[in-house]
């Protein structure tokens, strides 16, 4: 039997964050905040240009906290579903298996108040690669819980 790679490596995360899904959306949706909380920890996004509509490009850099190197990525938007869904290809501008393009898929799901957000990526060429992703994403999406925390917090004092 032959496997296919995009059935055997998808990546699929899952994280609840306590922001409305309109919020969460916005985040997702306008430079301004994706800048605040794209990449990584170790590779926080400096540059972002997005154009959140089906056909819309987009294009990140991100900047190694550790050595400054310059790490850029982007993508096509395919589906731009207000505010429930996202569906973008992704390919970071390397040769070779990191320049592969995946498939980035993003649902939002109101949860009483709170967004319910599951990505799914697809396909990778090895293990490695998919585990990578993994790890920057849920560093990226610890950024993204931080950034509705202290907007919650900046709301609350006005």
């Amino acid at each position: 039997m032959t496997m296919n790679i995009s059935d055997s490596l998808p990546l699929t995360l899952t994280r609840i964050f306590d922001a409305p899904r309109e919020l969460v959306w916005e985040a997702w949706t306008r430079a301004e905040h994706a800048l605040q909380w794209w990449g990584p920890r170790h590779h926080p996004a400096t540059d972002i240009e997005w154009d959140a509509r089906p056909g819309g490009r987009w294009r990140n850099c991100l900047r190694s906290v550790e050595t400054g190197a310059l790490l850029w990525h982007g993508g096509v938007f395919r589906e731009v579903i207000r505010p429930e869904r996202l569906v973008f290809t992704f390919a970071w501008e390397e040769p070779g298996e990191r320049g592969l393009e995946t498939l980035v898929t993003v649902n939002f799901t109101d949860r009483d108040g709170k967004t319910e957000m599951t990505l799914r990526q697809t396909p990778f060429q090895s293990i490695g690669e998919r585990d990578g992703h993994d790890e920057g994403w849920n560093s990226t999406f610890d950024r993204l819980a931080e950034f509705f925390a202290t907007s919650n917090r900046r709301s609350q004092e006005c």
